[in-house]
């Protein structure tokens, strides 16, 4: 099964990472041009979880950030400092997923582009099944608008790959010098180190073959979707299930066993949720 995976793998559509890390168009932006790649991780991946099923999914081409959101940033745009550890390089943490899409919604204005999202705050979002939620603002997205917005998962694990199959795009192992993570729990016997037990500025670390950091790691990243089971929705640029709990987190954080911070490891929680270990990075349709 495993052989069947890697033969799949190698005939798909994945751009050199040269081409895509020529094609840093806008600051603090990669463009990855769309592709194809295998989403999940194969049944013999050590750690893996049953919410990781394998399946060939394409993208389209987008622009996604080279690093999660900072406080810096964050404090540019909304002229607040939710977080809970401080610094300015620092990942934005403490802010839910309805905070990351008013984000997106107000940096697009700032910089004179159309608003990805339009979000209703006087109705209930009945697509939105979570018990602990007490918003569930309606929020659509356009596909057409230029302006910043969350990746999707797809998209997401194609980003964090960068054309690997692995289970880290470091390989089949991952130390705490390579990512900010709990090191007293190493994957597959391998790599290990410290526990940090706090984030760290972002770009700290290498960054992956398609030159974006901390995709392993620091903190959980919102995504657009709706948290549901792999290969059940469309394969040709997916959005998620159209109605769900929670939404997708991905990328594990420093306070994340190293199994939880692979590039398949997937988990989600209720979008008015908030944590230390909570940020985000932005993307851009073309």
């Amino acid at each position: 099964m495993f052989f069947i995976f890697i033969v799949l793998f190698t005939n798909l559509n994945i751009m050199p990472a040269a081409q895509v890390n020529r094609m840093n168009v806008y600051t603090g932006m990669v463009w990855l041009p769309g592709g194809s790649f295998f989403m999940g991780s194969p049944e013999n991946e050590s750690g893996r979880y049953n919410n990781e099923t394998p399946h060939a999914v394409s993208v389209n081409s987008f622009y996604i950030g080279i690093s999660e959101i900072t406080q810096k940033e964050w404090q540019e745009v909304m002229g607040s400092s939710p977080s809970n550890f401080k610094g300015e390089n620092l990942p934005v943490e403490m802010v839910s997923w309805y905070d990351a899409v008013e984000y997106c919604n107000a940096r697009s204005i700032k910089e004179g582009l159309k608003p990805a999202y339009t979000i209703n705050k006087s109705a209930k979002d009945p697509n939105n099944k979570s018990g602990q939620d007490n918003i569930k603002w309606i929020v659509s997205w356009d596909k057409n608008a230029n302006g910043y917005r969350l990746p999707t998962e797809a998209e997401w694990e194609y980003a964090c790959r960068a054309g690997t199959s692995t289970a880290f795009y470091t390989g089949d192992s991952i130390s705490t010098d390579k990512a900010n993570y709990d090191g007293n729990y190493p994957y597959n016997k391998g790599g290990g180190g410290v526990y940090r037990e706090s984030t760290t500025a972002v770009a700290t670390f290498q960054a992956n073959p398609w030159g974006l950091y901390d995709m392993h790691g620091n903190v959980w990243e919102w995504c657009w979707d709706w948290y549901g089971i792999l290969g059940s929705e469309d394969r040709s640029d997916p959005a998620g299930p159209g109605s769900g709990v929670g939404r997708v987190l991905r990328g594990g954080s420093f306070q994340e066993l190293a199994r939880d911070i692979r590039s398949a490891s997937r988990t989600d929680a209720w979008p008015t949720r908030k944590g230390a270990y909570l940020g985000f990075r932005v993307a851009r349709s073309m």
